[in-house]
């Protein structure tokens, strides 16, 4: 995009997305800023968003660029909240961050942004993007522990044209001494580790006012009983946090963690070691996977994660039946959980993802 088009930036009253702007503007972009609400805010007392958006306010006061505030809630929980309800009562483990932003940062505030007459978008996200004649690649950050691709891989490649992310190629250092260099009054600011727009709350108080607990047992690998959970949908594969199992007789003093969930019966697996066999896998089964950009032969080897930072994965990747995809792991990959997604990559870019259907030893 030539200096002088309109980029209109998710302005979110973080540093990360306050430099995208800066730098923007110093390269010489008309630069909008857009704050978007996804939440509504005074529902439940917690009033982070209003927060945001006088940081954001002020970083747009600083840098000399219009901001406008726009409501986005409706798409929010109608596209990515109700999702992530459904999924947690099926006992999966689903990631609202990956779908927010291919169904509203992707979506309606690109819709929103081209209506303002937008050149192209930006955002403060860690990642790169490589645009050719056959469409848009998305690439990792320069930085592994700050890459971001791992939640942008449910994005599709036309919703990738004209954007733009400008700090892909700077450290979280980096980005902080722009910050401060420049004047921006959130250069010490916090990074948000809360969902995707709703915030860093307590989860299982938030839960609990959109999902009804169902209590059950928590055994052992043997079928022991070993305490009560309060509800399925509060626990994940691997969790050791939060169970509140108390000293067992005959057992080691050494945390549990959760390997297993039978949702028929209600109960909870655990197991005092880390590495348990239930909870290892070396085959991934897919939904439909979504494809940035198709490799041109399967099967073939790749790399692939099912977290966000984890380490790249060696994988082999063979297309099954209804473009769903069985992934064979070189090494076991610990609590993958229905529901997380595997993101596939080809070196530095990345691929697309899918939600993980089933994992096998």
């Amino acid at each position: 995009m030539p200096a002088g088009s309109h980029v209109v930036v998710g302005l979110s009253g973080g540093v990360d997305s306050s430099v995208s702007a800066w730098l923007l503007k110093e390269r010489g972009y008309r630069v909008t800023g857009l704050f978007m609400v996804n939440w509504e805010e005074d529902e439940d007392g917690y009033c982070r968003a209003a927060e945001d958006f006088q940081d954001a306010r002020a970083v747009a006061e600083e840098i000399g660029i219009p901001l406008q505030r726009v409501d986005f809630s409706a798409d929010y929980k109608d596209r990515v909240f109700a999702h992530f309800l459904a999924d947690l009562a099926a006992g999966k483990t689903p990631n609202p961050d990956v779908l927010c932003n291919r169904e509203v940062k992707f979506q309606p505030f690109r819709e929103y942004a081209f209506r303002l007459g937008a050149d192209g978008i930006a955002t403060g996200h860690y990642a790169r993007i490589d645009h050719r004649p056959d469409g848009p690649r998305l690439l990792r950050s320069v930085t592994e522990d700050k890459d971001q691709t791992y939640f942008l891989a449910a994005v599709t490649q036309a919703q990738l044209e004209r954007v733009m992310f400008p700090i892909g190629h700077l450290t979280k250092p980096e980005v902080r001494q722009i910050a401060l260099a420049a004047g921006l009054p959130v250069h010490k600011k916090k990074d948000s580790t809360g969902i995707c727009f709703i915030g860093e709350r307590r989860f299982r108080d938030f839960l609990a006012q959109h999902l009804k607990d169902a209590p059950g047992a928590i055994v052992d690998t043997t079928g022991a009983r070993v305490g009560e959970h309060p509800g399925l949908h509060h626990f994940t594969l691997g969790q050791r946090k939060g169970l509140h199992i108390g000293g067992r007789r005959g057992a080691e003093e050494a945390p549990w963690y959760v390997v297993a969930k039978r949702l028929p019966q209600r109960e909870l697996v655990v197991s005092q070691d880390p590495a348990d066999p239930q909870m290892m896998s070396t085959r991934i089964d897919t939904d439909r996977f979504h494809w940035i950009r198709r490799p041109q032969t399967l099967p073939g080897r790749l790399q692939g994660r099912i977290r966000h930072r984890q380490a790249l994965q060696d994988c082999t990747v063979t297309a099954e039946t209804a473009g769903a995809l069985s992934v064979r792991f070189e090494a076991p990959q610990r609590a993958a959980a229905p529901g997380q997604y595997l993101v596939l990559y080809d070196g530095a870019e990345c691929l697309g993802s899918a939600e993980i259907a089933l994992a096998h030893p």
